[in-house]
Order: C-alpha cells, then sequence, then structure tokens
C-alpha cells in the first residue's frame, strides 16, 4: 500500500482537491516524511492528527502529543510493577490537543496562515 501513495495522491490533485486530511494509521505515521514531500511537490494542503508529520515537514497538525501519551503509558506500567491491578487504574484520555503550524512549508505551498491561527498555535516550526 505504501507503494500506491503517489498515485493515490495524484489522483487526489488531477481532481482538484484542494486540502487533505491524512488519517491517523500506522502506515501514513512511517511514512510522515514521504508524504509530506509528495503532498508539498503537487501542492496541496495536508493536515495531520500528530505533530510527527508537521515536524517531518507537513503543513499543520491537531491533535495529541504522542510522546506525552508514551509518558503517561509508562506511569501505568510502573504502577503495575509496583503492584497495582490493572483492572483499578482509571482509564485515561488525553486532556490537551496540541496545534502545531510549519511555517516553511506554508510558504512553499504558496499558503498564508493567519495571525490569529499563529497565536493559538501551541508551536509554530519557522
Amino acid at each position: 500500500m505504501a507503494d500506491e501513495l503517489q498515485g493515490a495522491f495524484e489522483a487526489l490533485a488531477n481532481e482538484h482537491v484542494q486540502a487533505v486530511i491524512v488519517l491517523v494509521d500506522g502506515m501514513f505515521f512511517t511514512e510522515r516524511e514521504r508524504i509530506a514531500s509528495i503532498v508539498e511537490a503537487i501542492q496541496i494542503p495536508a493536515i495531520y492528527g500528530f505533530r510527527d508529520h508537521v515536524d517531518a515537514g507537513g503543513l499543520i497538525s491537531y491533535g495529541v502529543n504522542l510522546a506525552e501519551n508514551f509518558h503517561r503509558a509508562a506511569t501505568y506500567v510502573h504502577k503495575i510493577l509496583k503492584g497495582a491491578k490493572p483492572g483499578d487504574l482509571p482509564v485515561e484520555f488525553p486532556t490537551k490537543l496540541e496545534l502545531v503550524i510549519n511555517l516553511k512549508t506554508a510558504k512553499a505551498l504558496g499558503l498564508t496562515v493567519p495571525p490569529a491561527l499563529i497565536a493559538r498555535a501551541d508551536e509554530v516550526i519557522e
């Protein structure tokens, strides 16, 4: 399926799609650098669920911080190793979503990011 990415995004461009949302998926995560270069080459803005995509050259992400989620998971492992019963531990959901914007990518796509959106971002990559 990863070998079909180029063709899939080119088909979107041929259909004059104006933007895409790249879903949260293991294959898309693994191929994040390739996806970022493809969408930049065909000039389609994309939004992602993880900041790692933006770090790899994607335009914008809005979602949970994976590193923080792994840190929280480690605290659960620690509690279980200390004797806590997994069934007794509360279920936690992320309470903070982060907005990350890559202005370099925006410029490459010919986009101007509104100042109000930049002001709301948790991080802006220049």
